[in-house]
């Protein structure tokens, strides 16, 4: 019940400006029985505005903000970052946990898995400035957090921020810009955090989630290289929470999320909203053009049946089983000489055999050695064709020309070892 003086103080607030009503009580209680409906709508207003103010008093507004992907393969899958505006000190930061230095030891650092990211502050009209300079989208998401929660977020970046705090191992999958805001957002809600299922099916792996943004860019080449370079531990299963480190599914889970049946976003909206694009360039010359093309030409010049096709053939032997020799070594190397977890495992060392890089300079020797080398890589090639879609690891198809062609000319050094053995065994 409000009292006989906080129904004249609401009536002041509200009706002061009216010169033709006398405000005390008894015109205040005339007032109510005439214009009850009106009367109880400002009534609720004012009690809503005062149960707010007391249960939220950090001041603190915390968003999520998700920038669309970029055209360059690092912003690929596009990005996110934590906005904390501060109306007590009038400070509009932005948390981004996606900065690293380019200094000079930046790619041996970056090869060999030892390149730390970091936590960056900045002002948010600075960040928004550079995405708009890019032509990339963003979107706000206003999380819907209690005033302990904001402030106990805002105290985890602060923290997080120092430089003692700010450095972190990246890992691709599982620590990154996305996972660590996914988790921080977390660990500092009071009740448990429930997300909907933003799988787009059931048992989708990592890699057909990056595929995706890899397709969507035409960025065949990229997605190829990829491929090569990761094992099979991206064929995983992505479980509904581990998708969220691709800044969309981030939104999609912070979207879909609610605690103590009360949503975790309050309210969504566009930023920045970059000029819509016709069209990508997608280029002829897909990783499956042009290995079909090697394996055309090798074909016209075995068919060909010249001494100077024949010259020509040896020399692009070469050249092929010494690529994917050297191909093979660097995969070994990211297996075991570097800290990337995602580069352990890998079936493509079953076509890009490390000895290759050996036994292309030894092509010309017709020895029985050679001559098991070459059946043993025929045999491997040939089931690895037969087996392929049962492997553990997708292969990227188009690498099927080059497969195709390397059995194929592992199978004719084999039988020219095998007649030159004839030959001389007789």
């Amino acid at each position: 019940m409000l009292t006989q003086e906080a129904s004249v103080f609401i009536c002041n607030l509200f009706f002061g400006s009216f010169p033709n009503i006398t405000l005390n009580s008894r015109t205040c209680r005339k007032f109510y029985g005439v214009k009850k409906i009106y009367f109880t709508f400002f009534i609720t207003f004012f009690s809503f505005i005062t149960a707010f103010s007391q249960t939220d008093s950090s001041r603190l507004r915390i968003t999520l903000l998700t920038c669309s992907p970029g055209e360059e393969l690092y912003s690929t899958f596009g990005h996110s970052a934590l906005r904390v505006t501060d109306s007590a000190t009038l400070t509009d930061k932005v948390y981004n946990y996606g900065t690293f230095d380019f200094n000079p030891d930046f790619y041996p650092k970056f090869i060999r898995g030892k390149l730390l990211y970091y936590l960056s502050v900045e002002t948010y009209p600075d960040f928004i400035y550079g995405y708009q300079q890019e032509q990339r989208s963003i979107i706000e998401q206003e999380l819907n957090l209690t005033g302990k929660e904001k402030l106990q977020l805002q105290q985890a970046l602060q923290s997080n921020a120092r430089t003692e705090n700010k450095f972190y191992k990246y890992d691709f999958l599982f620590d990154n810009c996305a996972t660590r805001i996914r988790d921080i957002v977390r660990n500092n809600t009071e009740e448990e955090l429930t997300i909907r299922n933003i799988l787009p099916y059931n048992g989708v792996s990592f890699r057909e989630l990056i595929h995706f943004y890899l397709n969507q860019n035409n960025m065949y080449w990229s997605k190829l290289g990829i491929d090569i370079l990761l094992g099979s531990g991206l064929d995983k299963a992505a479980q509904n929470e581990q998708s969220m480190f691709l800044p969309d599914y981030l939104f999609k889970g912070f979207d879909s999320a609610y605690s103590a049946n009360k949503p975790l976003v309050r309210e969504k909206k566009d930023i920045y909203t970059a000029p819509s694009v016709t069209g990508t360039h997608k280029s002829f010359f897909t990783p499956f053009i042009v290995f079909a093309i090697g394996l055309i030409v090798f074909v016209l010049l075995g068919l060909t049946g010249r001494q100077w096709s024949k010259k020509l053939l040896t020399g692009l032997d070469f050249l092929l089983f010494l690529f994917a020799g050297l191909l093979g070594i660097l995969l070994v190397f990211m297996w075991l000489g570097t800290d990337h977890a995602l580069c352990r495992n890998n079936h493509n060392l079953l076509w890009a055999v490390p000895f290759h890089a050996v036994a292309a300079f030894f092509l010309s020797r017709k020895t029985k050695r050679a001559n098991q080398y070459w059946a043993l890589c025929v045999l491997v090639y040939a089931l690895l064709l037969a087996l392929w879609v049962a492997l553990p690891q997708e292969l990227n198809k188009d690498l099927l020309p080059l497969i195709v062609l390397l059995g194929w000319r592992s199978w004719r050094q084999f039988k020219q070892s095998e007649n030159a053995g004839k030959i001389t065994h007789t």
